[in-house]
């Protein structure tokens, strides 16, 4: 073959290649994402499944504390309506985000009749002596279905932050180039007049839309930042930057380009340049500039 033809078939080739590796990435990155979220939502739905188990047993312990057989009668009452609940929400998938609202508002209704039956019983102060021994059953298995509860609160907790963490922004593509007076790119530091830092923001599928501030920290080899951009929090505390921009965030990738305006003698070594979104660092590059 022809070796004009075949070098750039080679290279489309390659091309080829790497993007359906990233394509294949990516996807698989976004996957594991939704496969999170879709956990999430089934913990919370066995965490009201077990709740309503819960005050369901409560209702049994509290009918062998009273000898009131008109509250036992209700009690009874409220124990059928909050099974009858508990099998709807066995039968509804954790997806069904409409029924799963419904009837997280009914565990809270529960709750509250529960919290007065509670209080009734307690004022009526009607315990007898010889059905301790059932009581205390009793509450040894709300123990354990409390630890399971607990165990599953740990296991939301540790997939939100996943979640949490899918969600950062990254920069990618650092640059930085020093301006002189017409803009151009100057040979010398002390020709700068002017730091211009681009970047990309990656495409997130997770991360929320809508407006973001981002801030610039430009250090130089004294490790000082640039000022002339305020402050901002991060890690619990204010810090210098030496620029910022508020850009809209679509979840698509975003170029960005900041300015600097040299306020001081510039010297020569290396300029460390961070970018924070969201109260996180989302990347940082080291530059090094001779005299």
């Amino acid at each position: 073959m022809n070796k004009k033809v075949l070098i750039p078939l080679i290279v489309v080739i390659l091309v080829l290649c790497g993007a359906a590796t990233w394509l294949f990435l990516n996807l698989q990155e976004q996957k594991q994402v939704v496969q999170d979220m879709e956990e999430l939502a089934e913990l919370d739905k066995q965490e009201m499944e077990n709740e309503y188990e819960r005050f369901t047993m409560q209702y049994s312990e509290m009918k062998t504390q009273i000898n009131n057989d008109s509250i036992i009668a209700q009690l009874t009452e409220e124990q059928m309506k909050t099974q009858k609940l508990l099998e709807e929400l066995k039968q509804v998938k954790a997806s069904d985000a409409r029924e799963i609202a419904r009837l997280k508002k009914e565990l809270a209704t529960v709750r509250e009749v529960l919290r007065d039956y509670v209080y009734q019983i307690d004022s009526l102060n009607r315990l007898n002596e010889n059905l301790k021994a059932e009581n205390s059953r009793v509450n040894a298995e709300l123990s354990e279905r409390n630890a399971q509860v607990a165990g599953l609160n740990s296991e939301k907790a540790s997939l939100s932050e996943k979640v949490a963490i899918a969600a950062q922004l990254d920069a990618t593509n650092i640059s930085l180039q020093i301006l002189g007076k017409n803009g151009k790119n100057a040979k010398k530091l002390k020709d700068c007049r002017q730091m211009r830092v681009n970047f990309t923001i990656t495409k997130n599928v997770t991360a929320s839309n809508g407006n973001r501030t981002v801030y610039v920290r430009i250090q130089n080899p004294g490790g000082n930042t640039l000022s002339g951009g305020g402050t901002f929090a991060y890690e619990n505390r204010n810090i210098e930057c030496s620029a910022k921009k508020v850009i809209e965030y679509t979840g698509e990738e975003t170029p960005v380009t900041v300015y600097w305006n040299t306020t001081q003698m510039l010297q020569a070594g290396d300029y460390r340049v961070s970018i924070f979104v969201d109260g996180n660092m989302i990347g940082t590059k080291t530059f090094s500039f001779n005299k």
